[in-house]
């Protein structure tokens, strides 16, 4: 894979992340309004933030398919999959486990397997 899709595929993988937090932040504003649910879901800004960002997320997807082969792509997507928890307990004090340290770096290990096998 060369540097710059990488790098492409590096960014999408904090972006869905970031998605997710977006989605959190949007559920804790939904708790503090009153309502039917439609109303709250029409009026919860972070919520339409959150939608927006995943659209925009989903072009940059598939501007990385156009260059990358979905496998290696997915495999990059992958890890940020892992940063939500941790994201989850440096933003809103979640507790981890040592069990999702361990799982986490084991995660770590099978994307260097992968990278180093789409290398050779």
């Amino acid at each position: 894979m060369k540097l710059a899709d990488f790098l492409l595929c590096a960014v999408f993988s904090i972006a869905l992340p970031i998605g997710q937090v977006m989605f959190k932040f949007a559920a804790l504003y939904n708790a503090r309004q009153d309502g039917p649910l439609l109303m709250r879901m029409a009026t919860n800004y972070p919520l339409l933030g959150a939608f927006a960002w995943y659209g925009a997320t989903s072009l940059v997807w598939f501007y990385i398919l156009t260059r990358v082969p979905l496998s290696s792509a997915y495999a990059c997507s992958i890890l940020g999959s892992g940063l939500v928890p941790i994201f989850a307990w440096l933003i809103f004090k979640e507790q981890l486990s040592w069990q999702f340290g361990a799982g986490y770096l084991l995660m770590l290990a099978g994307f260097l397997v992968i990278m180093l096998g789409r290398a050779a």
